[in-house]
């Protein structure tokens, strides 16, 4: 049996979080984002979530990890969200791919879920490419759901759509 867990994110993990990142967008969203947007240098983006890690800008910031036998799989970030009083925006939750359907994501998403609720957060919401059929699929089966909100990002060569997905806590 795995020895599987989830712990708060600590500095150590910036570089294998930046590893996970990556090589989930490049396979996930190399039809919809533009090259320049997946091929960041891995110490750019390793610099981000340490500094999202050791200098978050409140406690309610949160950086979680998933791991799988001691390697870091997966991890999720979660911050206040800024246009919905009481809520929290589930910024990111990725698992490498080919760490998938193991119960990292579920593990991640209930972890970061009880740290919201002792947060007092009413609602958790995230955005979600429209293309994305596997992470809608993923949050529906945990009970979020569409809520009519959609956004286009200008990726340079066109604009991608999200849709917003919440769930009450």
């Amino acid at each position: 049996m795995a020895d599987v867990s989830v712990r708060p994110a600590r500095p150590e993990d910036a570089e294998p979080m930046a590893h996970v990142q990556l090589s989930t967008w490049q396979q996930a969203y190399k039809d919809l984002l533009p090259p320049d947007a997946l091929d960041l240098p891995l110490v750019q983006v390793a610099a981000i979530w340490l500094n999202a890690i050791e200098a978050p800008p409140s406690p309610a910031h949160r950086v979680l990890v998933a791991l799988d036998n001691g390697e870091l799989v997966g991890f999720a970030a979660s911050q206040p969200d800024e246009e919905l009083e009481g809520a929290t925006l589930l910024s990111e939750l990725l698992v490498e791919p080919r760490w998938g359907r193991r119960g990292h994501g579920s593990r991640l998403l209930a972890a970061a879920v009880e740290h919201w609720r002792a947060d007092r957060s009413t609602t958790a919401v995230t955005w979600v490419f429209e293309a994305d059929t596997v992470m809608t699929g993923f949050l529906e089966s945990a009970g979020w759901g569409l809520d009519g909100m959609g956004r286009g990002l200008d990726t340079g060569p066109r604009v991608v759509h999200q849709r917003r997905l919440h769930t009450a806590l």
